[in-house]
């Protein structure tokens, strides 16, 4: 009796159109589990319009649109979606956010069938996310004159908050790291150059492989799993509160003043923790050095400081500049484009430290080939 009564007050066509007809009680959570030709809805049928009737003394409720929704996602055919009548603009609205939402979900499961396809999407996403990185790098670079005449919109107490971000609070572990960098390329050199009576060379080894290589990648990469990650989680949680489009809806940019003063920070601060870097690595293999080549402190000294030029220090520079500009862009890249939810946050983190880290080896390769035809 309860199903022939749903058909006769919910469902009737009329012209060409479904009539739904709410009841001044508003629709039963129990319907919304049942199948829609349980309550009338014939299957098979087609309508150019839904009008919606319900009783002008009653107020929509979350039940109310999610009926409509389901019933929405029902009559709507392939390629065509039918017309709604009858409803508030604001719920009109609501009801086309879940159809176009609907349709979204509907074409990316469409599209997961074929690999190729999901190649074609993975390019396009990286695609996309290169442009985007390339436009705030633009963005970047004409804000430096800005920054540099000090006209930059931020603020000094954020300025200070990422210069100690991105240097004092990494001083131990970019110390530790490059220590026992040194210590372990000192020992795995001694080993083959003693058998030749050629210890003394591990000087050269440790010095030149350090202050050229290791110590601007290995400071980038520990930079990159901190001060990245930390650029990229804290932008991004500034995203999901949307603080960033309130800094926009203020008229202040987003990339002046949140990207630019990271940037500049990490970039000049690199160089720094890359001198500071290079000490503990040379440090590192004087101490292996010593008692395994039964070599003095005052002669391993002078067979670094021979084998050292100016050249291996200014190039070993330039990387930790580059570098350093570059986690710090990535970390902002990432954070602004996360996701507005604790997953994104989590998701823009992971990014960051991976990119990071790819991009700062495959500029090291680029600095290698470019060193090499300069004869540098």
């Amino acid at each position: 009796m309860e199903r022939v009564k749903s058909r006769i007050e919910l469902f009737r066509a009329q012209a060409g159109e479904l009539v739904v007809a709410l009841p001044e009680t508003g629709i039963d959570l129990a319907w919304l589990a049942r199948p829609l030709a349980e309550l009338g809805l014939h299957a098979g049928v087609s309508f150019a319009a839904v009008r919606v009737q319900m009783p002008a003394s009653r107020r929509w409720s979350t039940p109310d649109a999610a009926f409509l929704a389901q019933l929405l996602a029902e009559v709507d055919a392939p390629g065509r979606r039918v017309e709604l009548k009858g409803l508030p603009p604001e719920l009109e609205k609501l009801l086309s956010l879940a159809r176009g939402a609907r349709r979204t979900v509907a074409a990316a499961s469409a599209l997961r069938s074929s690999i190729t396809e999901r190649i074609g999407l993975a390019t396009l996403r990286g695609a996309d996310g290169a442009r985007a990185f390339v436009t705030l790098l633009g963005e970047v670079v004409l804000l430096l004159p800005r920054f540099l005449a000090g006209r930059a919109k931020m603020r000094r107490a954020e300025v200070i908050e990422v210069l100690a971000e991105s240097s004092s609070r990494a001083l131990l572990i970019v110390a530790v790291v490059n220590l026992l960098m040194g210590a372990i390329l000192a020992f795995v050199g001694a080993v083959q150059l003693k058998s030749f009576g050629a210890g003394i060379y591990v000087a050269d080894l440790v010095g030149i492989a350090s202050v050229r290589e290791l110590t601007p990648i290995l400071t980038a990469i520990v930079l990159a799993g901190r001060t990245g990650a930390s650029f990229a989680a804290r932008i991004a949680t500034m995203q999901s509160n949307e603080e960033v489009d309130a800094l926009t809806a203020t008229g202040v940019s987003a990339v002046e003043f949140l990207v630019l003063p990271r940037v500049v920070a990490l970039g000049l601060l690199m160089p720094l923790l890359y001198v500071y870097g290079c000490g503990f690595a040379l440090l590192g293999g004087m101490a292996v050095a010593m008692p395994v080549l039964d070599v003095s402190a005052t002669a391993y000294l002078a067979q670094t400081q021979k084998a050292i030029g100016g050249a291996h220090f200014a190039i070993g520079a330039l990387k930790a500049l580059v570098f350093g500009g570059l986690v710090a862009l990535l970390g902002c890249h990432h954070g602004l484009r996360a996701p507005r939810s604790a997953a994104g946050v989590g998701a823009a983190t992971t990014s960051a430290v991976v990119s990071s880290i790819i991009g700062v080896i495959a500029l090291d390769a680029v600095f290698a080939v470019c060193a090499n035809a300069l004869k540098v």
